[in-house]
């Protein structure tokens, strides 16, 4: 019943901890046009996952070729510091990393995804279907998303 009605010029890979590995694994892909890495981030000692992670190095992130996104849990989450590293390490691309200080399980409890659900769709909205009113989320300067002080944000190459 979707034939012919999906555009596949616009795709998003997206995961949320083990699965922001693997997104970021399959993120050079030139098919996809964005990603989205809720959680997580590359190891910053290669290895250090569980057995049958993504053994990905820093060195990976230079094949992003999407803008991307980063949504974190703050410092209490356990990935904190491999998302920070790679966004401090991302120059190439478009590139935003929120934190809401929530730990690594995020919103995704909460009625709907929460804020974490809020801010992936008014990136998917902006990336996939050119929405430029969810993309004030992310631009602008300040932009839309430091206005709700749950929210830290940084971002590099977004208007």
């Amino acid at each position: 019943p979707l034939f012919n009605t999906i555009d596949v010029s616009k795709i998003a890979v997206s995961g949320m901890s083990c699965g922001g590995l693997q997104t970021l694994e399959t993120a050079p892909d030139p098919r996809v046009t964005t990603t989205v890495v809720c959680n997580s981030g590359i190891f910053i000692n290669p290895g250090s996952g569980f057995p049958g992670m993504p053994n990905l190095k820093k060195d990976d992130l230079l094949k992003l070729h999407t803008p991307t996104l980063y949504l974190l849990g703050g410092e209490k989450d356990i990935a904190y510091g491999n998302g920070m590293d790679d966004y401090s390490k991302i120059n190439h691309v478009p590139v935003f990393v929120a934190n809401m200080n929530v730990g690594h399980g995020g919103t995704y409890g909460q009625p709907h995804g929460g804020e974490f659900a809020k801010v992936a769709t008014a990136w998917f909205k902006w990336q996939l279907k050119g929405d430029n009113e969810a993309g004030k989320f992310f631009t602008g300067n300040p932009c839309g998303l430091s206005q709700n002080p749950v929210w830290k944000v940084e971002k590099k190459k977004i208007p």
